[in-house]
């Protein structure tokens, strides 16, 4: 594990993630700290802990509303299309290699 310093919303944070998730985890801080600064500058919500609360539930409807809508993918999160569209990828080519080795 790596141990990583962040900064959200002027507070600093000691995170730990695997080297090769250090880029992701620094965007989604970057993110975190966007949505409460604008929050906190909107001037309408007061206190860091429902700055948080706030931004958490943007977040969240953000992520929620990137499902699919209905029918039988219903409930599907885009990570998981992802995961599904690389295992197919992978099972591609490990066929086209077959296909070549054979000739």
């Amino acid at each position: 594990m790596e141990r990583v310093d962040v900064s959200i919303l002027g507070r600093e944070y000691s995170l730990a993630c695997l080297p090769s998730e250090k880029d992701a985890l620094l965007e989604a801080v970057r993110l975190v700290d966007q949505r409460m600064l604008a929050i906190k500058n909107s001037g309408r919500v007061a206190g860091n802990e429902r700055i948080a609360v706030m931004a958490a539930i943007q977040i969240a409807g953000e992520l929620l509303s990137m499902r699919a809508p209905s029918g039988p993918l219903a409930n599907v999160a885009v990570g998981d299309f992802k995961r599904k569209i690389e295992d197919m990828h992978a099972m591609l080519d490990q066929v086209v290699g077959l296909g070549a080795q054979s000739r």
